[in-house]
């Protein structure tokens, strides 16, 4: 029996040819038949592997980002030069597809099952970015013969486009609600400015990506007094508990809408489902920053003066020092030692944090999410060449305190929508303790704390003699390391910087 390759199917080899020739080979390999296989967001065979847990954009930042579509059409005629592993593996899947099929084309989901059966390395390569591989041979096996028509189904119908605009309109209407109630809470009740810039845009975007279809078709297609819909009602959708309800179902809502919309858009114009697409994988990473700031913003609500402690800077005892300090109003301890091996520093993690819990002061270890981990900490913070945020993220889970050092707006941004639970604001002033190629200066914390109403620590040199410049540039929480340690009196400094924070 001969198969012929599916569309999908065709342009996923030629992906992983054009991956292939980028790497100076001629003919298609196992991994570039994978990579040309997982390049589509919304393909058949991306879908089955999310199916069964697999993390896409884990594997995106493994392996980088697939070949563009423009690249993949210039390769619509050019010979398929595959090596003896990749044929192998086509004429697998080939002779499964004959043992249920008499006839049909070989499917890009067939050869993905075929691949991985057959290559253990790729496998496990998928395991890591959240592959369960049994859970995913389950719902991929299919004993079931082919259908076979005598007469070809024809789904266009002449009614198509008014039912689907109809769809559209109930589809767009519920995006700009769900997007409004969103709005209103960042604006009104977080005061957060980069958020209702984010949200307004997307609002924006939204109503651009509906701008080419006819008003007038939108609205003749509109039907409430016949939509059965609205006489439907569950008691979830009558009862909120709290605003964070209001937000994470609203949320739900616009990635539904968005998601329907891109579905039935694309009947009526392909560039309405791709905008449709774009502003749904916004909508997510909108999501997850915002739930995840709720609770950060519900648990750093009181923190206002946060110490970094190293033990070769404390003029006392570390453990005296952060007693004094937490006694003198600190609210945040972090242990900050970078020339310590692990064991000790293990070892002194765990004692720093039995003495906050008993203290009832946060703890932060910094840089090392495995320690905080160990230690039991409250949770771990980053630098910008530290691990990224979401490694950390799949270590220390989503209650963990996360926060982020950032020099400039562009860093501001990206901590806040990979979900940051903190940000330090800064270097603010020359330091004693760290020695910086630039200040952002206050200037940049003047901007940052305008800008989110995420918890944001002003850091850098800030001591007793300059906190209040940095408080009249906005700034209500200060991280600060020698202003305490070094401090004859470290209950005294402390109570002084939160006096002025006051």
């Amino acid at each position: 029996m001969k198969l012929e390759f599916t569309p999908a199917l065709s342009i996923a080899l030629r992906r992983g040819l054009l991956v292939a020739e980028a790497e100076g080979l001629t003919a298609l390999e196992p991994v570039h038949l994978l990579r040309g296989l997982l390049a589509e967001d919304e393909g058949y065979c991306v879908a089955e592997l999310r199916k069964a847990g697999f993390d896409l954009d884990q594997w995106r930042q493994r392996v980088g980002p697939a070949p563009d579509s423009a690249a993949v059409h210039e390769l619509a005629d050019a010979e398929l030069r595959v090596s003896a592993s990749v044929r192998h593996i086509l004429n697998l899947a080939r002779d499964h597809v004959s043992a249920i099929a008499e006839e049909g084309s070989l499917a890009s989901d067939q050869v993905l099952a075929a691949l991985l059966a057959e290559v253990e390395e790729l496998r496990r390569r998928l395991e890591d970015c959240g592959l369960d591989y049994p859970a995913f041979q389950l719902h991929t096996v299919d004993e079931t013969p082919a259908l076979v028509l005598d007469t070809p189904l024809l789904f266009d119908d002449p009614r198509d486009p008014i039912d689907a605009a109809r769809i559209v309109d109930a589809c767009a209407n519920r995006a700009r609600e769900a997007l409004r109630v969103l709005e209103d809470h960042v604006r009104f009740v977080m005061n957060d400015a980069f958020f209702t810039e984010q949200l307004k845009e997307l609002r924006h975007g939204l109503t651009a990506a509906l701008a080419d279809l006819p008003v007038k078709l939108l609205a003749a297609a509109r039907d409430t007094e016949q939509d059965v819909g609205t006489r439907l009602t569950t008691a979830q959708e009558t009862e909120r508990d709290s605003l964070a309800d209001v937000v994470r179902a609203n949320a739900k809502r616009l990635q539904e809408a968005l998601r329907s919309l891109e579905e039935y858009g694309k009947v009526l114009s392909p560039a309405l489902g791709q905008a449709a697409k774009r502003l749904r994988y916004q909508a997510y990473t909108l999501e997850k920053a915002l739930v995840l700031g709720t609770d950060a913003r519900q648990r750093l609500a009181d923190a206002r003066l946060y110490v970094l402690v190293t033990e070769s800077s404390c003029r006392a005892s570390l453990v005296g020092t952060i007693r004094e300090a937490v006694e003198g109003g600190a609210d945040v301890i972090q242990l900050r030692e970078k020339t310590l091996d692990d064991r000790t520093l293990l070892s002194r993690a765990r004692e720093v944090r039995t003495l906050t819990r008993r203290l009832g002061a946060l703890f932060i270890v910094n840089d090392r999410p495995d320690m905080a981990l160990l230690a039991e900490a409250d949770g771990v913070h980053l630098g910008q060449q530290d691990i990224p945020l979401q490694e950390v993220r799949r270590l220390l889970g989503p209650d963990a305190l996360v926060g982020v050092s950032t020099h400039d707006m562009s860093q501001l941004r990206r901590a806040l929508l990979e979900g940051a639970s903190y940000v330090g604001v800064g270097p603010t002033f020359p330091s004693g303790t760290k020695t910086f190629a630039a200040l952002a200066g206050l200037d940049y914390v003047r901007e940052a704390t305008a800008a989110t109403s995420l918890p944001a620590f002003a850091l850098g040199g800030i001591a007793v003699d300059n906190v209040g410049e940095v408080v009249a540039a906005g700034a209500r929480r200060v991280a600060v390391s020698q202003a305490v340690c070094a401090a004859e009196d470290p209950r005294g400094a402390a109570r002084a910087l939160k006096r002025a924070l006051a």
